[in-house]
């Protein structure tokens, strides 16, 4: 398609490709309004590129800083689960040492050392201490593997949305 250039005597004119003539012809301008219409495909074509382009990396900044905070979010979510677990796991370890002292001497006194109910007890606890720390465990792994996973996702989805 042929490129016009208008002028007016006036304030000026506006032609099919966004170029702007004044009537001293000294102050031609281009727009950059490429993203709004593509009425000439043939002349257009490398402009709508450089808007597609440029709509794209301002989708995938929107995208990093979107993850970006959602990882920041996860991280704390994470350190205050493990914190909570941890006082948790602190706080049944002393109520194990406290059970088996009392449970210890009141069996001491009323049963003289029936010593298998100590071992019940005993061995309910430590499983119970082992479940929490395998429970634990278990939570900041999965959160790890979420984080990643989600990271992956929004790196292929912004290499997506850059090539096409």
């Amino acid at each position: 398609m042929q490129q016009s250039q208008h002028s007016d005597t006036g304030t000026g004119s506006w032609d099919q490709t966004s170029h702007y003539s004044s009537s001293s012809g000294n102050s031609s301008r281009s727009t950059s309004s490429s993203c709004s219409s593509s009425s000439s495909k043939s002349s257009s074509r490398g402009s709508d590129r450089t808007c597609s382009i440029s709509t794209s990396y301002k989708v995938v900044v929107v995208v990093l800083v979107i993850v970006v905070v959602v990882v920041v979010v996860v991280l704390v979510v994470v350190v205050v689960v493990v914190v909570v677990l941890v006082v948790v796991v602190i706080v049944v370890a002393v109520v194990v040492v406290v059970v088996v002292i009392v449970v210890h001497c009141k069996l001491k006194v009323l049963f003289l050392y029936n010593r298998e109910v100590v071992v019940v007890v005993v061995v309910v606890v430590v499983v119970v201490v082992v479940v929490v720390v395998v429970v634990v465990i278990v939570v900041a792994v999965v959160v790890v593997a979420v984080v990643v996973l989600v990271i992956v996702l929004v790196v292929v989805a912004a290499v997506i949305v850059v090539v096409v």
